[in-house]
């Protein structure tokens, strides 16, 4: 008996992976986080599978169905929004599935930071302008951050910020990052993505507050900050498909065609 911890995607049942898609259609058993994970996602379950969105339950009842199945020799996909790895919740599932003995896998999935920026159609590290992405969440009071783990902190290095559970928090959010990236800095709050009703707003540290309250978001939202999301403008090439830069795939060629 084993269980899957499974990377849904943002929400699109079609940024699935193979692997992802073959064992929610095996296991006799599947546990999904309903609130983040559309229902279409987990349809593919086996006839007569155990499904339960777990979004109601406690992690002592979740874990009180993997011991269920284990008892009865079944395998249990636990399929968690975006990858298991950013914000999935899964450490403290897998410190239980170990003092009980039960074996387990992690199946990555598609993060949300990744489907906007295909949404958005752009790349998050422009040549000149931004090569680092910085994935982060707003301080709750049910989950603290740790001390050297700020927005300032991060904001010194003027890298793009993806901020996770931010969306009640933009006027905190503008208040730390402006004396480092400028009030004028692009954001763009990323809505629901995957889902049929997505929705990308942009703008600036200063103006995103009053353009999401008027769209009246107030959850399920990634807030990208940095100044790669804005008219980039010119910036050089990579250095990957120079020509005047070989590389052990593509060796310099010579005058007369010949390798050098």
């Amino acid at each position: 008996m084993k269980v899957y911890f499974i990377g849904a995607g943002p929400g699109d049942p079609e940024l699935l992976t193979l692997k992802a898609q073959r064992l929610i259609g095996a296991c006799p058993v599947c546990l999904y986080a309903g609130s983040l994970v559309p229902a279409e996602v987990v349809a593919g379950a086996p006839e007569g599978a155990r499904v339960m969105d777990t979004a109601p339950m406690t992690l002592e009842e979740t874990h009180a169905e993997i011991l269920a199945a284990r008892a009865r020799g079944e395998d249990v996909a636990r399929v968690h929004s975006g990858d298991p790895s950013l914000y999935g919740a899964i450490a403290e599932q897998i410190r239980r599935l170990r003092a009980d003995g039960i074996d387990y896998e992690i199946v990555p999935g598609v993060p949300a930071y990744a489907a906007a920026a295909a949404a958005l159609g752009q790349e998050l590290t422009v040549p000149e302008i931004g090569q680092s992405i910085v994935l982060t969440r707003i301080s709750m009071k049910s989950t603290s951050m740790p001390e050297h783990e700020t927005l300032e902190n991060f904001a010194r290095s003027r890298t793009t910020l993806a901020i996770h559970l931010g969306i009640r928090h933009l006027r905190e959010i503008e208040r730390q990052l402006v004396p480092y990236y400028g009030a004028d800095c692009p954001v763009v709050v990323a809505y629901r993505v995957g889902w049929p009703d997505q929705a990308f707003i942009r703008g600036t540290l200063s103006d995103i507050q009053e353009k999401v309250r008027a769209e009246k978001i107030t959850r399920t939202a990634l807030v990208l900050v940095g100044p790669v999301l804005g008219e980039v403008g010119d910036f050089a090439d990579s250095a990957l498909y120079d020509a005047a830069r070989p590389h052990v795939l593509r060796p310099r060629l010579s005058r007369k065609g010949n390798s050098a």
